[in-house]
């Protein structure tokens, strides 16, 4: 899609679990593209232990506006069309998170058919299957876009990832080697912001396996 000005990652809490890792690669290709990100973790009420709590600081900590939403009830709705208003928002996320609901919501009526989560994998099934464009007023659009299972962030070069980590890019610095891959080098000043607490452990390692994926890729092209 052309002039996306803001994409909003929906996640779910439960059914299907979280999958952080195909979130943090969406979000290291919407700072690749220059696109605002918006994160949305819905279907709340089904995760009793509250854990999406925990995985929401990270998030804010970093710097990214995060929405807690339970679509079918409506609850955070308000919040979120607020958050949508004078940008042509995409929603992404994997099948079954609830995207078309949440868009369903937001418009208060049926716009988009809403999916159904697979009793025996606890997987979403996809019910979008192109991209469609909704109007909520003269300067805000919505784009529901099919849900996925995997997501390619190949263009962004291994070597450069952590420059779309946003907050790995001010402690680049510390790094003690011109070059640093920030995996297995010592003196590494991410490495040791993450040893103090100042980055997540969770998503360096997470990092670490998209560094790992993208150069795996990058050696195949070679042969």
């Amino acid at each position: 899609m052309a002039n996306i000005t803001q994409i909003v990652l929906v996640v779910s809490s439960k059914n299907p679990k979280p999958d952080l890792l195909m979130l943090d690669k969406q979000l290291a290709f919407s700072e690749f593209l220059g696109i605002q990100s918006l994160i949305v973790f819905n279907k709340i009420d089904l995760d009793k232990e509250e854990q999406f709590k925990k995985i929401k600081r990270i998030y804010e900590n970093i710097g990214y506006t995060v929405i807690e939403t339970q679509a079918k009830e409506r609850k955070g709705i308000e919040i979120l069309r607020e958050s949508l208003k004078n940008n042509i928002n995409a929603f992404s996320g994997n099948s079954g998170v609830g995207k078309s609901t949440l868009i369903n919501s937001i418009f208060g009526k049926d716009i988009t058919l809403e999916g159904e989560i697979s009793k025996k994998n606890k997987k979403g099934k996809n019910t979008t299957t192109a991209i469609q464009l909704y109007k909520i007023d003269e300067n805000t659009y919505i784009a529901d876009t099919p849900g996925f299972s995997t997501f390619d962030i190949t263009e962004i070069p291994s070597q450069n990832l952590y420059q779309y980590f946003k907050e790995f890019k001010e402690k680049e610095k510390d790094c003690k080697f011109i070059g640093c891959t920030h995996i297995k080098e010592q003196n590494c000043g991410i490495k040791q912001a993450v040893k103090v607490g100042k980055i997540a452990k969770e998503r360096y390692n997470r990092f670490c396996k998209i560094y790992q994926e993208l150069k795996q890729k990058e050696e195949r092209k070679k042969w």
